[in-house]
This record gives structure tokens, sequence and C-alpha cells, in this order.
């Protein structure tokens, strides 16, 4: 049986942010995700993580200027400084939430740049944050995102993320398999979950197309969590949907498969 954990960033959004973390709770979860925690003190996230009895499982390295377009910045030539940042505040944070891994936003070609050289800095930028993480005891994660929403992205298939993951060559640097990204871009997400199972630190799961709920749309998860149970896979598995209509009856799933 998966392990699931609410995105707070999409769901409950009928509730201010800090109130998210009573609410998922109160609707079962145990763990939580979310993109970004930068806008509220690591005190107050940790307090309601806490009061709540919930688990943080992942959050993003700050973007950048997300309203100028700006998807991180780890795979852009010029950006390394920005990055280095970035990496720092993350693991503050980390540190003050519990939470054991951080995805690294790869983020947009710049226009002019070349995808080989997007390659070499988000490699290079990686080798260089693994042993940083690995002092704090965290996990770096990078993730294969569709080029439908987010057109522009540097990192859209798993074998991409294979081969700078090989090139990095660190223990600590792992994917974040999101089947809804993956169904975009690729399909066969069976046969992608069995090839890269060693590989993976955390998945995602969305309707598709929609981005609603799991039981919504092509995607078979009944299927797919089984599949998970039985390779093996005791990670996270995060609900990052947009709930269709209301977050708690969207949950009917949930029940139904008894997860």
């Amino acid at each position: 049986m998966p392990r699931l954990a609410a995105n707070l960033s999409m769901m409950f959004q009928e509730h201010a942010f800090l109130d998210r973390f009573q609410a998922a709770a109160d609707a079962g979860f145990k763990g939580v995700e979310f993109l970004f925690p930068y806008d509220f003190p690591a005190e107050t996230i940790r307090a309601r993580l806490k009061d709540a009895g919930l688990e943080q499982a992942l959050f993003n390295l700050p973007p950048g200027d997300w309203e100028a377009g700006d998807r991180g910045f780890a795979a852009i030539p010029g950006r390394e400084d920005r990055f280095g940042e970035a990496l720092e505040r993350a693991l503050d944070y980390a540190d003050a939430l519990d939470c054991p891994r951080l995805h690294v936003m790869s983020g947009m070609v710049p226009d002019g740049v070349s995808r080989e050289a997007c390659t070499e800095t988000l490699t290079a930028n990686l080798r260089k944050a693994a042993p940083i993480a690995a002092a704090r005891g965290k996990t770096l994660i990078i993730e294969p995102i569709n080029n439908i929403d987010m057109p522009g992205y540097f990192l859209n298939y798993q074998a991409q993320a294979k081969s700078i993951l090989g090139a990095v060559g660190a223990d600590n640097v792992r994917l974040q398999f999101d089947l809804y990204h993956c169904q975009i871009m690729e399909g066969n997400l069976a046969v992608h979950l069995q090839d890269y199972l060693d590989l993976i630190e955390h998945i995602q799961i969305a309707g598709v197309p929609g981005r609603h709920e799991p039981d919504i749309g092509e995607i078979n998860y009944r299927y797919l969590f089984d599949l998970m149970d039985e390779l093996g896979y005791d990670g996270w598995v995060g609900c990052e949907y947009r709930p269709e209509a209301g977050t708690v009856d969207g949950l009917a799933w949930k029940k139904e498969w008894s997860l």
C-alpha cells in the first residue's frame, strides 16, 4: 500500500496555507509535500507539522523569480552562484522541517544556450551539491517535467534524467518520478516504473488529462499502486493534483481503494 502525501500547494486550497496541514491530517494523510515554504518562517511550518502529526516528505529549492518565468536554475549556465544560494536556503529549511529530500528544479533553457551546455551545468552543479547535502543527511532529486505544462523546461525524459544521474554518480542524487508528466511525454508507465525503480526516490501522481484526481482520466492508478507494492517501493507517493471540485469530496478514490 503506497504512503500518500498530500501536496499542499494544490490540495486543500479551501484553507489558508498554514491551515492545510491540519486539513490534510483530518483527511487521513500522514505526510505532506508542497512546492515552496519560503513565504513563512521555518519554525511556523514546523509547528504546524508537529501539531498535525505529519511528516514533511519533500519541497523544492527556491526557483528564482517565478512571476518572471524562473523555474529554478540548476541547469542554467551563468547562474551557478544563485543555485548555491538556493541550495543553502533550502537545506536550512529542510533541517528545520526534518525533511530528508529536496527537489532541484533544472530551469528553462535560455535563448541561445545549447541543451548540451545545460546538461553540463546541471551535472556540475549536482556533483558540487551532493556532498554538501549529504553532510546534512539530505537527498537531492531531479524531475522530468512535461513540455506542455512547462514549455522550455530543460529536463523532460526519464532517460535524460538517468544519464545525468549516472554522470553525477552520487548515492544521494536520485529521481523524482512523476507519473503525470511521464504519461504526457512518454507513456508506458508500468515499464518505466520497473526500469527506473532503482533510481526512484519519490513518486508523484495526478490524472491525465486535466491533472485532477487519480481516478479521473486515462491512467490506471489502481494497477500502478499494486505494481509499486509488488516491486517493493516503500517511498512516498505525492498527490500533486488539482481537485476537480472540493478536496475532501474528491478523496473518494482514497477511501474506495482503501488507501
